[in-house]
Parts: C-alpha cells; structure tokens; sequence
C-alpha cells in the first residue's frame, strides 16, 4: 500500500483530493466549537479519521510537492 501511496503523490489530482480531506478536517475542527458533548464524540472521530489518512499518505510532503498547484 505505500508503494501504491507514493505512486498516487505524484499526481496532482491527487493532491486535489487530500487538499479536500485537509480542508474538512479543518471545518470539522471549526465545528466543534458550540457542538453538544454528542456533537463533540462524533465530531472528534471524525477529525480523527481525516488525521489518521492525511498522516497515511504524509500530507505534508504532497502539499509541499504540489504547493505551487494548490490553492
């Protein structure tokens, strides 16, 4: 699977995907404030999950590789 990773990090449409994972963990983040501790458990998870795959794929090596093609 980390050859497969690698593989898909070159492709910029790629990145565009993971940008789009980034982006929703941030609002996910943003969302908790004024949530319910319900809200809370399941936003959590959540954030969670979008952080375990950015990590998965090292986000911050394909947002470096790909900065200038990200917005």
């Amino acid at each position: 699977m980390e050859d497969d990773i690698k593989a898909l990090s070159q492709h910029e449409s790629f990145a565009r995907f993971i940008q789009s994972i980034a982006s929703a963990r941030e609002q996910v983040i943003a969302d908790l404030s004024g949530a319910t501790s319900e809200q809370i458990q399941q936003l959590a998870g959540r954030a969670l999950a979008y952080d375990d795959i950015l990590k998965m794929v090292n986000w911050d090596s394909i947002r470096t590789r790909h900065a200038d093609r990200l917005h």
